[in-house]
């Protein structure tokens, strides 16, 4: 139950007052942010580093925030590499508990490391709408529902009485009476003007703070913080005489400022979570940059403040979280490389124009869910600006998508506050109305719906939406199966050839996993190429789905290829997940640069068969997606695919910009193949592979049509070609002979060194010192008080040249000294220049004595 339903927003204000200490200054304190074991004291660890303890980090349980005057050093780390030194040593008391035993995470703030978060938004040519009957009819709806805002009638997004349709269709929900009233939508940005009198009336202070000037209200201050007052006008602009209306006019609206300058991974973490239990709808029109070249994800306290939104959220019912998809496209960019739009607990938006085309700036991605109107066709989204009764005609961009979502979740959580976070991404999907626009259209079966790239499951709905809210029955929790990390280490053919990899899922393996249909489908994949850009890679289904979770980036030139990096899926949702899924990993262009496919990991998520059992995903740490030993090796081979050209103008809005590239057409597997066999791994998965059984099930052929390489012969057919190419032949033959050779070299070395020492000992030498007395003036001269001899190895070996020598000599058994050389000559110890420097004694046996005794301190 949320505490705004009977707590006076005075009361509010205070409990989500932010203390004196978030006021952080980078340029003068470091700032650490930890994570420690319950139940252990951050204010006794803070003490121990000489550092301030600054309070908790946000929501995240155990996570706290330490303070010290600037410095290179990581004070945290270094504590702890000094009682990791101390402990190797051995030293008195490291051995014992210790407070830094207790840190589970340790991260220094550096705001020069962070990747800039880009706004999403554009700027598009103007084009007033003709006027035709349809304007009067729009001049009706607005007087029936009391709108008297001056620019409604431009607010096409609204009601499109120019295009009749292309709209979110949503006054049929204000005609019932539904806009909004208690819900909160947070608009994580630049901040928002709640002064505007568009604003004013549905600004929740409480919910809100200023990340970057750490200041209680988030109001604009740059000359450029123009964007989040926009986005805020879309969802929740007040009915009145001023600009227009929101989608939500009757809900409330915070914010949480954190694009106005340089910020750290705690600052973004807490705003993320900033008073998760009455903000319940985060809009993020905001992302790392769309060049076609950028790949990054957020940091783990991110991650972590996410799952945190999702898990304790609203209740537990879940925080929702709002991306602009990103404007990339001309740049052949892809959401899938932005680590917050492919993330499964991110609703990713598109935009379309107002004549539903496919704007130059909307990326195509599998991780799209929905798209929704925005800038394109000569015209934009038509909102509120900063000022007090500004108004702004040319808001656009993927940036003005989002919110339009957002402010249709604050809809439906108004007539069904019970939704969780998942029940509005199904609500989402089996609402979405298809566009109709050529593009890749390909049947869900599971769902009976179209998914595209372009597109997702189609446009935002808002009528339907609310109405399948009405009377919508929970999903059941979330559960999840991971495959075992699958090696593959193979390169990857250049031109029309693909490298094909799979892993089959049994219905066994996703009944011990608790999981019945799916939902989201990730895939987590290492590949080493010297140009990334020219990579692509598709995810194929059992049912025969095909996402494209990369694609070729002309302007990705970077040689780092992927690591770890986890790609993202929803064209899948709802399917059993039982079968054989299959990545093909391209590389068509033919040129200088080459990669190898080293390894990948199979994620499903979706709803759980009993609720009862399932408990919540644990926190993500920082090497959840590392690469492990206990590794799979799953069959892999080529397969033929056309080639995809580059020329040509985008589908949808040719004349909104000129003179840009299309997003390639993503090639399709031949039929001519033949179909790879793949052996069923020996685990079930959910990220445990010790102690699971092996599967018995025989292999089963893979999805795709694909063709195993046929290794030729490269020696007689006796020799075996252990499945690999000639050229990997000739390295395992050529180092298996080279390490004969060297075995033989060796071999008749240790023979000649022996018979050289028999024919040493037959000509009278072995006895030199067998009957010497010990004692003596003449001794002590002649040995200069020697010990033992340094020996081949340098361990300080007691030789026999001094008297330690003779008196073993003396004292010995009969025929020990032979028995002992011959021993020495079997294993090849001796050598002529050690024993002739035996009777030497003096400066070699003294060398010797030192030496064993160096030995034995080390």
């Amino acid at each position: 139950m949320r505490v705004s339903r009977w707590l006076p927003t005075a009361v509010l204000a205070f409990i989500y007052a932010p203390p004196a200490t978030w006021a952080r200054n980078y340029s003068t304190h470091d700032y650490y942010a930890v994570h420690i074991s319950p139940g252990a004291s951050p204010e006794q660890l803070a003490e121990h580093l000489n550092l301030r303890y600054e309070g908790p980090l946000g929501q995240l349980d155990d996570h706290y925030l330490l303070r010290a005057d600037r410095a290179e050093d990581d004070h945290v780390q270094t504590a702890i590499e000094d009682l990791r030194r101390r402990r190797r040593k051995r030293e008195a008391g490291a051995e014992l508990p210790h407070l830094l035993d207790h840190v589970l995470l340790s991260q220094k703030q550096d705001l020069r490391k962070r990747f800039p978060l880009h706004k999403r938004g554009v700027v598009p040519p103007r084009q007033d709408p003709p006027v035709d009957a349809m304007v009067q009819k729009g001049k009706e709806v607005a007087a029936s529902l009391g709108i008297n805002d001056p620019i409604f009638q431009d607010q096409w997004h609204l009601y499109n009485h120019v295009q009749p349709g292309h709209d979110i269709n949503v006054t049929g929900v204000w005609a019932q009476g539904i806009t909004g009233k208690n819900s909160t939508v947070c608009i994580v940005d630049d901040g928002l003007d709640m002064d505007s009198d568009d604003l004013r009336g549905n600004y929740f202070a409480a919910g809100s703070y200023d990340f970057n000037d750490h200041v209680a209200d988030p109001k604009p201050r740059l000359s450029d913080d123009h964007h989040g007052t926009r986005c805020a006008g879309e969802i929740a602009a007040v009915r009145n005489d001023v600009c227009g209306v929101g989608v939500a006019y009757d809900g409330k609206v915070s914010g949480a400022r954190i694009l106005s300058g340089a910020i750290s991974d705690v600052d973004e973490a807490i705003a993320m979570n900033y008073a998760f239990q009455e903000n319940l709808i985060y809009s993020c029109s905001w992302g790392p940059p769309d060049d076609g070249q950028s790949m990054e994800e957020p940091g783990i306290l991110i991650r972590r403040a996410m799952v945190t939104g999702i898990q304790q959220g609203r209740g537990g019912l879940g925080s929702v979280y709002v991306f602009a998809i990103g404007n990339g496209a001309a740049n052949d960019d892809n959401c899938n490389f932005d680590g917050y739009t492919n993330s499964i607990y991110s609703v990713s938006v598109g935009g379309i124009d107002r004549k539903g085309l496919h704007p130059y700036y909307s990326e195509k991605c599998s991780a799209q869910l929905v798209v929704t109107y925005s800038s394109g066709s000569g015209d934009a989204i038509h909102t509120t600006d900063v000022g007090r009764d500004k108004c702004y005609t040319n808001h656009g961009g993927t940036s003005a998508a989002g919110p339009l979502v957002a402010g249709i979740y604050a809809l439906a959580m108004e007539v069904n506050p019970h939704l969780t976070w998942r029940d509005i991404q199904y609500l989402t999907v089996l609402t979405a109305v298809k566009i109709d626009q050529p593009s890749d259209w390909a049947m869900n079966k599971a769902l009976g719906r179209e998914f595209s790239h372009q597109y997702g499951y189609g446009k935002a709905d808002a009528y339907a939406l609310v109405e399948l809210a009405k009377n919508w029955t929970n999903v059941k929790p979330q559960a999840w199966f991971y495959s075992p990390w699958l090696h593959v280490k193979h390169p990857i053919p250049q031109g029309d050839q693909g490298l094909a990899s799979s892993f089959d899922v049994s219905a066994d393996m996703l009944r011990k996993a608790n999981l019945e249909r799916l939902e989201h489908v990730t895939v987590t994949m290492n590949i080493q190429h010297t140009r990334r850009g020219d990579l692509s890679v598709e995810l194929r289904s059992p049912s025969g789905m095909v996402s494209h979770i990369a694609t070729h980036r002309r302007n990705d030139a970077a040689s780092a290829g992927y690591v770890d990096w986890t790609f993202m899926s929803v064209a899948h949702w709802g399917e059993s997940g039982v079968g054989s899924w299959t990545v093909v990993v391209k590389d068509t262009n033919v040129n200088e640069h080459n990669g190898t496919f080293t390894d990948w990991k199979l994620k499903l998520w979706g709803e759980s068969i009993d609720a009862a059992s399932q408990g919540l995903l644990p926190m993500p740490t920082e090497h959840d997606d590392d690469d492990h030993d206990d590794m799979h090796i799953p069959s892999v081979g080529t397969t033929s695919v056309a080639v995809p050209t580059e020329t040509g103008m985008p589908e949808g809005n040719p004349d909104d910009h000129q003179h840009r590239p299309v997003n390639s057409k993503l090639p399709v597997v031949s039929a001519t193949a033949t179909p790879i066999a793949t052996a069923t791994p020996p685990s079930t998965g959910n990220g445990d592979d010790k102690d699971k059984p092996e599967s018995t099930e025989p292999p089963t052929p893979t999805a795709t049509s694909s063709s195993t390489p046929s290794p030729d012969h490269l020696l007689p057919h006796i020799f075996p070609t252990f499945g690999v190419t000639k050229k990997t032949q000739l390295w395992i033959y050529g180092s298996a002979t080279l390490i004969l050779i060297f075995l033989c070299a060796l071999g008749g070395y240790f023979l000649h060194v022996r018979r050289k020492r028999r024919r040493w000992m037959t000509a009278g030498r072995g006895d030199d010192y067998g009957f010497e007395m010990v004692g003596g003036e003449e001794d002590d001269d002649h040995d200069g008080g020697g010990g033992g001899a340094v020996n081949g190895n340098g361990n300080g070996r007691v030789g026999r040249g001094g008297k330690a020598g003779r008196l073993y000599d003396a004292f010995a058994p009969a025929g020990a000294e032979d028995s002992d050389r011959e021993e020495e000559d079997a294993f090849g110890l001796g050598s002529e220049e050690e024993d002739e420097g035996e009777g030497e004694g003096g400066d070699g046996g003294e060398r010797g004595g030192v030496g064993g005794d160096r030995y034995r301190d080390a």
